[in-house]
């Protein structure tokens, strides 16, 4: 109880330093923001991580995939078979992602 009293009360804290700010303080928290994200260190940061995740996402997905293998209806449900036939079939299809850039 006495935690949820914390929240609570951090909460109302909190809305009322809001409300104090205004939209002046809102939108100059905005812009500071999409400055940051326009910034070209952190957009290569960001992509950076982007990536090296495509490529644990790959290894999984691989070490995933040899050891389903081709039977892959005798060991999972039938639907997660279909959709690692289907991701798969894709992958080695067109060597892009859903949006059309290099998944590699």
């Amino acid at each position: 109880m006495r935690y949820r009293l914390t929240f609570i009360a951090g909460l109302a804290f909190g809305y009322v330093l809001g409300t104090r700010a205004g939209r002046e303080r809102y939108e100059k928290l905005k812009k500071s923001a999409r400055q940051v994200s326009q910034n070209p260190a952190v957009r290569n940061a960001a992509e950076s991580a982007a990536q090296t995740g495509r490529e644990f996402a790959g290894k999984a997905y691989h070490s995933v995939s040899d050891k389903v293998g081709d039977k892959v209806g005798d060991r999972v449900p039938a639907s997660v078979a279909q959709r690692v036939r289907s991701l798969r079939d894709r992958s080695h299809s067109n060597g892009q992602d859903d949006w059309g850039t290099s998944a590699t």
